[in-house]
């Protein structure tokens, strides 16, 4: 008889290990998946600031930035090379895995010379965007930023659409600042209606990407 019981407990405790094996295991997942996001955010950050620092210094001495696209970006090495090295084809992933696309674009509807450029990163998680629009890339029109947009799916598919989705008046120079619609949301230095960097509620709103990493970013400068 106290062979069965103490046969008995020993089940008992087993069943109460794995128990608690169990919970640890799916705690550490979730610890590691949300420590690997805000790894992979920060890195686009970098990515952002190394492509934005290496444009500038490469076009110092230029009027404008025609020319500029990915297979341009990659052959003058303003990539980093974790996002791509192969000219030919021009393809960039970021850290999620999504497309980069970097563009010369119209600093205003009315501009033929192409004085800007624009950056975009997609499928991004929802607390990646975030994070990303909620940074400070430039809160007066001295640091260069022109405007920020935040996309619940991918921000054009190339980077001419890219140019055409910046040439537009929304994101000009002295813009007022923001708008926002259902499928995006855009801020502006200075913005009388979204500001840079983008209040945490509208970058919430803007980046209701709630099912699987479908947001993205894109940023213009001059």
């Amino acid at each position: 008889m106290n062979y069965e019981n103490q046969r008995g407990r020993s089940m008992i405790e087993m069943l109460g290990v794995l128990a608690i094996i169990g919970v640890l295991s799916v705690g550490g997942i979730a610890g590691y998946s949300k420590a690997m996001n805000k790894f992979k955010t920060n890195k686009i950050a970098d990515n952002i600031s190394m492509i934005v620092a290496n444009i500038r210094t490469l076009y110092a001495q230029q009027k404008n930035f025609s020319g500029l696209d990915n297979k341009t970006a990659i052959s003058m090495g303003i990539i980093p090379d974790e996002l791509g090295t192969d000219a030919n084809s021009g393809e960039l992933t970021n850290a999620f895995n999504g497309s980069v696309y970097v563009t010369a674009c119209q600093e205003n509807k009315n501009d033929p010379d192409q004085r800007a450029f624009a950056i975009s990163f997609n499928n991004l998680s929802k607390e990646a965007c975030i994070a990303l629009a909620t940074n400070d890339w430039g809160s007066s029109y001295s640091s260069g930023l022109i405007a920020l947009r935040v996309d619940l799916g991918p921000m054009g598919e190339s980077s001419s659409d890219l140019a055409g989705i910046f040439g537009h008046d929304n994101y000009n120079v002295g813009c007022e600042g923001g708008h926002h619609n259902t499928n995006s949301t855009h801020a502006c230095p200075g913005g009388k209606t979204i500001s840079v960097p983008m209040p945490v509620t509208e970058a919430v709103a803007g980046c209701q990407c709630n099912t699987g990493n479908t947001c993205s970013i894109g940023l213009k400068f001059h």
